[in-house]
């Protein structure tokens, strides 16, 4: 392997940008552990398919069992990783679910289930791989986040609450571990509608009755995927395999002159305007509190 080569493990990589990630990062040379729920389960042919592509092309593709709804699997998955290459450089959170509808027909348990997958999973698999990595000084936490926590869309309201709170707290954690040479960078995609189960398997509002009510916009919801694929920029690539590429170059970019957010976006929502202004005033409150240097990581 190249001096360059990285342990990184992969969330949600059984099915889509997740799968496409992890692949095309042990491609680049990395060890990657693609990681899902159901190893020897639900998942246990796209595990079977992964082992099968790493033994073909000769790359480091290793299937890892990790539920993000369940502190004690990232813990266990977190000890197997440093166990057997003895550090962990990059963890790529990227397990997601979306949600379409009127969101007053969303129940309570909807919204729930959408924060502890979108969310709380980011802590609870970054509880299990910090400690290592403060050990090291050094690691990249990789966000799969989304420019809807900047430019909202309508009719995916429990989606969009969960990216902003999850880009919330990614950042957060970002400040509280810039010291011990943490690095940490948000990719914020836009819409990509095909090439991943994303769109196909979003889950739709429980409450019918409630829907009904809206019957002066329940028609535009499902017309959501559409809309969104015509508002790409001419000639802008549509595919998910660029997400995965921005990913890949990042994590070759050199510590700490990496860019705390990536947009990649066919719809030019308008986010990168928007996180212009925000690390403008957020660097200003930061410098007045006197803490501006927890904004760049340790070297």
């Amino acid at each position: 392997m190249s001096t360059q080569s990285k342990v990184i493990v992969v969330t949600g990589a059984a099915t889509g940008f997740g799968r496409l990630a992890a692949t095309l990062l042990a491609q680049a040379g990395h060890i990657v552990y693609a990681s899902m729920r159901g190893v020897e389960g639900r998942y246990a042919g796209a595990a079977q398919e992964l082992r099968a592509l790493a033994g073909e092309q000769i790359i480091q593709l290793i299937p890892l069992e990790l539920d993000v709804l369940s502190e004690s699997s990232a813990k266990a998955a977190a000890d197997q990783v440093i166990a057997e290459q003895g550090r962990v450089d990059v963890v790529i959170n990227n397990a997601a679910m979306l949600m379409i509808g009127v969101t007053e027909a969303f129940t309570p348990e909807q919204l729930l289930r959408i924060f502890d997958t979108n969310t709380v999973s980011w802590l609870r698999v970054n509880r299990a791989f910090l400690p290592q990595m403060r050990k090291q000084g050094d690691g990249l936490l990789l966000y799969i986040g989304s420019v809807t926590s900047r430019i909202l869309s309508p009719f995916q309201g429990p989606y969009v609450a969960s990216k902003a709170a999850g880009d919330a707290l990614a950042e957060t954690m970002h400040y509280e571990n810039s010291r011990y040479g943490i690095d940490t960078v948000i990719v914020q995609p836009g819409a990509y509608t095909a090439g991943t189960n994303h769109f196909a398997g979003a889950q739709l509002a429980e409450d019918e009755a409630v829907s009904a009510q809206y019957d002066r916009i329940n028609d535009l919801p499902p017309k959501l995927a559409a809309r969104l694929d015509s508002l790409a920029t001419p000639g802008a690539r549509t595919d998910v395999g660029e997400v995965a590429e921005a990913v890949r170059d990042v994590i070759a970019t050199p510590k700490g002159q990496r860019p705390f957010r990536i947009v990649v976006d066919p719809q030019h929502h308008g986010a990168a305007e928007v996180n212009e202004v925000s690390v403008r005033m957020q660097r200003d409150f930061m410098e007045r509190f006197g803490i501006a240097d927890l904004m760049t990581v340790a070297s």
